[in-house]
This record gives structure tokens, sequence and C-alpha cells, in this order.
């Protein structure tokens, strides 16, 4: 029933999608999808490091020095507006009775 999709309706599909969004506003829409796909590769990409560093190290060691850490931040993609964010620790905030 259905054939493979040939140029003629690779056309067709695209010019009804410049007729349904207009000319001023698909520049846009690529922008903010190509902003979209670097920030969520960044952020897998994050997640992928903290779980091998989780895997490799289970225990976090004890500060020699009594310092507090700074906070980790995780990089944003290029061209983002935001330059990173504070990760949330976890934290024991279990007490032992």
């Amino acid at each position: 029933m259905f054939g493979k999709i040939g140029v003629p309706e690779i056309l067709l599909i695209l010019v009804v999608v410049l007729l349904l969004f207009g000319a001023k506003k698909l520049p846009e829409m690529a922008r903010s999808l190509g902003k979209s796909a670097r920030i969520l590769k960044s952020e897998a990409k994050a997640m992928k490091s903290e779980s091998t560093d989780s895997q490799s190290a289970p225990s976090d060691p004890p500060n020699p020095n009594g310092q507090q850490e700074a906070p980790r931040t995780i990089q944003a993609a290029p061209g983002d507006v935001n330059s990173g964010r504070p990760v949330a620790q976890p934290s024991d905030t279990t007490t032992k009775r």
C-alpha cells in the first residue's frame, strides 16, 4: 500500500512544512532544535561520567584538610546562555543512634 518515499514526496512534505510554519520561523526552530540537542548531549555525557565515577570510587574519601569541597558544576553546551549550574550532591542525612 505504502511505497518508498522518493524525491517528489520529500519535496511535497517540505513545501507543506514551509507553508504551515512560514519562512521566518524555520531558522529559529532549527536553532532551537540544535540547542536542545547540545544540552541533551552534555547532560547525557555528565550522567555517564558520573556513573563511571561512582562505580570506580564507591565512597568518597574524607578530606584530609577538613575543608569543604567546592560544589561541582555541569558545564553548559557551547552556545548556551548559561555557563553552568550547580549539581546537587547527595548528603548523608541519616543519624546513627
